[in-house]
């Protein structure tokens, strides 16, 4: 998981994954709003495949790229983890608050 969060760490690499949502496209395409040398952009490609996102094929004199969507599986996993747990703690905060402002509050809300 750490792999996919450093890949995942860079802006350019984020736009990359953005576009690929919309379905596979080739290096120069990807390359194309991003202002660096295709040397440079191929790093972040590389840097993609090695922790999975992504996957490049040759067809004809064209690299293809695609998303590989199961690789952000355990990444999912672990931010919905502490998402329900941070869901849990904020819920128990707005009880005692509710708690503490009928106990202080001389003239409570109407509720109809």
């Amino acid at each position: 998981m750490d792999i996919l969060f450093l890949a995942l760490a860079d802006q350019t690499r984020r736009d990359v994954v953005e576009r690929l949502t919309h379905g596979e496209a080739p290096i120069k395409e990807l390359a194309a709003p991003h202002d660096m040398a295709l040397p440079s952009f191929l790093k972040h490609i590389d840097r993609l495949e090695d922790a999975g996102v992504v996957t490049s094929r040759k067809v004809g004199r064209q690299r293809i790229v695609a998303l590989t969507p199961e690789a952000f599986g355990p990444a999912e996993t672990w931010i919905d983890r502490q998402k329900r747990v941070w869901e849990g703690r904020l819920d128990r905060l707005e009880a005692v608050a509710k708690r503490i402002e009928a106990e202080t509050n001389p003239f409570p809300k109407d509720e109809t």
